[in-house]
């Protein structure tokens, strides 16, 4: 049976196992609306007392999240809760994963480094984060959770460089847990889905607080750089650029956002 929040599809068939469409068209930006049913679905996740494992996956081939998109209404909080939502999602007894195909960049890239483990298509999935590119800067937690993923010098290079990644680079870097062909990755997930499924639930939940204590982020900081960077909007290089990137096709279906890592170094 399945039950559609907004834009997540969240199919609770199977007994401790939770899986979580993601669609939004034509390129699946995550946006205000994503962001809330995102935060209602982590309240949910936290009441279920026999959930152990929740995946994410996307609707769209091409895109597994594009990235952030202010375009529709805002969100019922004004700003998006989603520093709340991902910090209640980590410190669930739940564990949380992102089965990613397509391109996945922004605020999406940040929406999977905030789940627990991320598992990736080798030949199909692209991350980046654009935003230096556009004017802006990474606001979800990125300039947190990507230096305890891959390090300082590589996080410069990623966030400064505005560039695409293949899945092989991404794990590499140890941005993503694995970079798997394309068809094994489903029996992939299923087979470490069953597995964890198949154990205690104190005992996954207990493990997962211990880890949590040295691998999370500072709270404090997350925020303080998502209100930042709802500030960078007004910032000079952003107004410039804002008027360019709709003009080539920032959020259409195209070429522009198929390539945005190359788009971007491409502006002025």
């Amino acid at each position: 049976m399945s039950e559609t929040k907004q834009k997540l599809v969240t199919d609770k068939s199977t007994p401790g196992h939770w899986r979580v469409t993601l669609n939004n068209p034509p390129i699946n930006v995550i946006d205000d609306g994503m962001y809330d049913a995102f935060y209602d679905l982590v309240g949910e996740i936290e009441a279920n007392p026999t959930l152990k494992v929740v995946t994410f996956e996307s609707a769209n081939p091409d895109f597994f999240l594009a990235h952030y998109s202010s375009a529709e209404p805002r969100s019922r909080f004004g700003v998006p809760r989603w520093i709340e939502a991902s910090g209640r999602l980590a410190a669930s007894g739940v564990l949380s994963i992102a089965v990613i195909r397509g391109r996945v960049r922004g605020g999406g890239c940040e929406f999977t480094m905030g789940l627990d483990i991320r598992f990736a298509s080798w030949e199909k999935a692209i991350f980046g984060q654009p935003e230096v590119g556009t004017g802006l800067i990474p606001g979800g937690g990125a300039l947190q959770r990507l230096p305890l993923l891959v390090g300082r010098a590589r996080t410069l290079e990623i966030v400064l460089g505005a560039d695409d990644y293949d899945a092989e680079t991404a794990e590499r870097y140890g941005w993503i847990n694995r970079a798997i062909p394309d068809t094994d990755l489903d029996a992939f997930v299923a087979n470490f889905v069953r597995r964890v499924v198949s154990f205690d639930r104190q005992a996954l939940s207990t493990a997962k607080s211990i880890i949590n204590a040295s691998g999370l982020p500072d709270p404090a900081q997350l925020q303080a750089t998502q209100d930042l960077f709802f500030k960078t909007f007004g910032w000079d290089g952003a107004r410039e650029r804002a008027p360019i990137l709709r003009d080539r096709g920032i959020g259409q279906a195209g070429d522009f956002e198929l390539r945005l890592g190359y788009h971007i170094g491409q502006l002025t």
